[in-house]
């Protein structure tokens, strides 16, 4: 039994949906409510694969066995994107003044979610390098990736699944960026690499460890550079 193609599609939409609402809906609401419309859609994502494999494929939930196939070239992957993030930003983009403008988007984003305090804001980088990328791992490699792979062809569901992947990034970015900055378009583009090269490792090792473990690294240098944008505010708060 396969997943319909409406089903699907909504798989890949929906962190879209999720991330329009609260990084554009819910920009002027109280914390409390974004946190809340937040964590309800990253709920409702995150059940729904074991929820429709298990309750209409009917099928057991079954992850293969993390192996070390595919662990060398997703750490490698993920300390080239890393180094090569963080050399770009201290480098090239922050002395040239290129985060000027999404330094104050962001300060203005960690304020409103209360992580302008030390323990705050790495207990969250902790979350999202350590939590947050197995689950979109699990998300978008075992399932919509999976799922497109049981019937399409391998570089149709590495395309499709990875730019659903990209999407809900491009709202993130035009958000810090703005949407007529070619950053924006770049770094979603950038994105979508990371989703392809995420899902061959996961095709050629049906391993989840060395995308996670790729992904995590990338997600390290992401809060790196967000405290260095936002360090006084952050070690005062």
């Amino acid at each position: 039994m396969t997943v319909p193609t409406s089903v699907l599609a909504l798989a890949i939409c929906f962190p879209t949906l999720v991330t329009f609402v609260y990084f554009v809906v819910m920009a002027d609401q109280l914390a409390s409510i974004q946190q809340a419309s937040y964590g309800v859609g990253k709920f409702l994502q995150f059940v729904f694969p074991v929820a429709w494999v298990a309750l209409v494929m009917r099928q057991p939930i079954r992850f293969s066995r993390p192996t070390m196939a595919g662990v060398p070239a997703g750490l490698l992957f993920g300390a080239v994107v890393l180094g090569a993030m963080l050399a770009l930003y201290w480098l090239v983009l922050k002395p040239a003044g290129f985060f000027d403008q999404p330094a104050l988007a962001a300060r203005e984003k960690i304020t409103d979610l209360g992580l302008n305090s030390l323990p705050m804001f790495v207990a969250t980088a902790l979350f999202y390098a350590l939590c947050h990328s197995a689950l979109e791992e699990y998300y978008w490699r075992w399932f919509v990736f999976r799922m497109l792979r049981s019937r399409a062809p391998l570089v149709s569901s590495i395309a499709l699944s990875s730019l659903g992947f990209m999407l809900h990034h491009v709202i993130l970015l035009g958000t810090y960026f703005g949407w007529q900055n070619p950053a924006t378009w770049l770094f979603s583009l950038a994105v979508a690499i990371g989703g392809a090269v995420w899902a061959l490792l996961y095709e050629k090792s049906g391993s989840l460890l060395g995308p996670w473990l790729s992904h995590l690294l990338v997600d390290t240098g992401i809060f790196i550079v967000g405290y260095d944008l936002a360090s006084d505010l952050i070690r005062s708060g």
